[in-house]
């Protein structure tokens, strides 16, 4: 690997005795691994269904390698699924740092492309307020499709600048993820345009931004909440240098441990921080978890504005039709033509950016409401009235990944959740034998 010349020198003398065996990493293929799921799937079946072997990473207990030689995984209908999360798996130490438990409310600040805000739903087991924020637009949208696909029910995704969104949401929250943009030193071995956008000069500019986010970060914090911040870069300005300057900026903050097995301290007398570099089985990741002195209740910030009373008796007409359990005694709320079943202590949302809160119900067709993919994603198929289930194996579940009708029991009629495996993965119309495919074109497998 033709790695950049300043950067060799300078990891030389950050490493000193180890860098021979760092720089002998880049000769060896890059870490894979996937999280597992547990909001749609249980780790032996997911050991009993996945390609190829899969082994425990230190980072996370639900991280875990499988072979460099194994092929893409993007296709696999466990996958569409959302029964995991492709992830390499040192990615996961940030979350575990955070240490995210049921019933609060966090805020993944820098979310997309969604791993990070999709480990901290899984940890929440449903219960309390994920916010994943992500400032470009289109980076945006794909968070809220992975955390769709991922099946998460209490999330609010939006698309807003950090000085908008803290400020607007002072002390709310009890945890905060700034896992933030970086030189990204950490990618190369998986991703050589990271390489070549790399410079010294991008180095330096880095910490101007990292510490503008941080600084806004500390304002949805709730006194006596932790705040953890993370990268995938090594260099000590981005990391270290990075972690002390908002220490002296914030003395109601302190460094603690941050938990996590994997890795090494912290460089430069920081040891309560966490690095991993590729000889200690992972890409390049920094993490350092906080603390904001006191001890105070997280404040509200009013409350969603509920959806009119005939469109809520919509949505819970929607959910009859799919579903032989009762809807969650939750807030319904309308976002343009579409239904929502929005998490409890969702806030007053105006001017924060939101492109989602919570699961969408149905959406308007003509004069119809019609269910979400999104309402399936998020169900398990026992609960549903009707669904499908086919064998991970089945030509029919390969066809209706391509969007393909499929056979379906002469006598069911309506709507009908599709599983792969025991697995929710879609949805489609029955009718005269034949289900009628509703997976979203752009999800698609194709050939």
């Amino acid at each position: 690997m033709n790695l950049p010349e300043a950067f060799v020198k300078r990891m030389e003398t950050l490493l000193g005795d180890e860098f021979p065996a760092f720089l002998a990493c880049y000769e060896e293929p890059c870490q894979r691994g996937i999280r597992l799921n547990p909001l749609k799937c249980g780790e032996d079946r997911l050991r009993e269904s996945f390609p190829f072997p899969l082994s425990r990473a230190p980072f996370s207990p639900l991280s875990f390698y499988f072979p460099p030689e194994g092929g893409k995984v993007g296709a696999l209908a466990l996958h569409h699924a959302g029964a995991f999360y492709s992830q390499e798996p040192s990615a996961a130490c940030a979350v575990t740092a955070l240490d995210p438990q049921p019933g609060e409310r966090i805020l993944d600040l820098c979310a997309a492309p969604g791993g990070k805000s999709s480990q901290i739903a899984a940890l929440l087991e449903g219960k309390g307020l994920l916010w994943s924020n992500e400032v470009v637009k289109s980076r945006a949208n794909v968070l809220l499709s992975n955390l769709e696909r991922m099946g998460v029910r209490n999330a609010v995704v939006s698309s807003c600048y950090p000085d908008t969104l803290c400020p607007g949401l002072a002390g709310f929250f009890d945890r905060v993820l700034v896992d933030a943009p970086c030189s990204g030193e950490g990618m190369f071995r998986r991703d050589p345009q990271a390489i070549e956008e790399w410079s010294e000069e991008h180095v330096r500019s880095c910490p101007v931004r990292q510490a503008a986010i941080l600084d806004s970060a500390a304002q949805a914090l709730r006194p006596g909440g932790v705040l953890v911040y993370s990268t995938c870069t090594f260099s000590p300005e981005e990391n270290e240098e990075t972690v002390r300057s908002f220490l002296e900026r914030h003395p109601d903050f302190t460094l603690e441990e941050t938990g996590l097995s994997g890795g090494r301290p912290g460089f430069f007398g920081m040891d309560q921080a966490r690095r991993i570099f590729p000889m200690d089985g992972g890409e390049g990741h920094f993490a350092a978890r906080m603390r904001r002195a006191g001890d105070e209740r997280a404040v509200d910030h009013g409350e969603a504005a509920p959806a009119s009373r005939a469109l809520a008796e919509a949505a819970r007409e929607v959910w009859s039709e799919v579903f032989r359990i009762p809807m969650p005694d939750s807030g319904i709320a309308q976002a343009g033509e579409m239904l929502l079943l929005t998490p409890k202590d969702t806030p007053d949302l105006k001017g924060l950016g939101v492109l989602r809160a919570g699961v969408p119900v149905c959406e308007r067709k003509g004069k119809r409401w019609e269910p979400c993919h999104g309402l399936f994603m998020a169900a398990r198929p026992e609960e549903l009235s009707l669904c499908l289930d086919l064998p991970l194996d089945s030509p029919q579940l390969a066809a209706y990944l391509r969007g393909e009708e499929i056979d379906a029991p002469q006598d069911w009629k309506g709507w009908c959740g599709v599983a792969a495996g025991g697995v929710t993965v879609g949805f489609g119309k029955c009718s005269g034998g034949r289900l009628k495919n509703r997976y979203p074109k752009g999800l698609r497998n194709h050939g």
